[in-house]
């Protein structure tokens, strides 16, 4: 199957910020011991946004460095299955998982078409992976198609909010720069091509709806007081963050 034009340029633009930064951070991830959310690292304990994932099955898409399967593998899931589309993010993810020795499973695919059965996971899981790099169209389908009844899904991207304030070039202002109106793919083709998706808010429920999804919690998150600008992703300025919603956590169920 020929793949969409878009998973190409993002491949690519993976496999460069692995080079660069995710490889290099991934022991450390790996090893930390409190779940954190996001691009400011909002702990678990504050933000109070997972369920219970004790003997569950889980699939993450989207997983990159498997850092965020491996805390919930030590959390307690009983199976934790990464998918991927980007070889060097795996390769990465594989020799962490030997390392730590958690049991981890990883798939070289592209998450908006796996070869994972249906119905057969508890929860699906996407923090800034195929939540934001994949087609929601299809991505959100897919999660559907490997749900079993009554499972859930969570997910975290950027805000709408922040996707109306990033220009072409350079990091977020505090004015609209974009119409919410046809907001869904977004194209960067500067120094760091990529392709994102950001449906706005009421069109994300309404995927959720046409996917039979119930939505039971949505979160609009800032920086904490005491964040500083990231080291890698410079996108949104700390200050910036404090003051709007930089990032969103969704939770929904699949009806049965």
């Amino acid at each position: 199957m020929t793949e969409p034009d878009y998973v190409a340029v993002n491949r690519e633009g993976w496999t460069r910020a692995n080079k660069e930064y995710t490889d290099a951070r991934a022991r450390e991830a790996w090893a930390q011991n409190e779940i954190t959310w996001g691009k400011w690292s909002l702990p678990e304990s504050e933000v109070r946004a997972l369920p219970e994932v004790t003997g569950k099955e889980i699939v993450e898409l989207g997983c990159g460095t498997g850092y965020f399967g491996a805390w919930l593998k030590r959390l307690g899931a009983s199976r934790v299955v990464g998918v991927d589309v980007t070889p060097a993010q795996l390769e990465t993810a594989q020799r962490m998982n030997e390392e730590f020795g958690l049991g981890l499973e990883f798939l070289l695919e592209n998450a908006e078409r796996t070869s994972l059965p249906g119905s057969s996971f508890d929860i699906v899981f996407s923090e800034y992976g195929a939540s934001i790099w994949c087609d929601p169209k299809l991505w959100l389908a897919e999660a559907a198609r490997l749900l079993r009844p009554g499972g859930e899904l969570i997910f975290f991207r950027g805000s709408t909010l922040q996707m109306l304030c990033v220009p072409e070039e350079g990091p977020v202002v505090e004015r609209l720069v974009r119409p919410q109106r046809g907001l869904y793919r977004l194209e960067w083709f500067d120094n760091d091509p990529a392709v994102e998706f950001h449906p706005s808010t009421s069109e994300m429920f309404a995927l959720l709806r046409e996917n039979a999804f119930q939505l039971l919690d949505f979160r609009e998150l800032f920086a904490p007081e005491d964040a500083v600008d990231h080291e890698y992703y410079d996108t949104v300025p700390a200050d910036w963050a404090k003051r709007w919603p930089d990032e969103e956590l969704w939770h929904a169920r699949k009806r049965g």
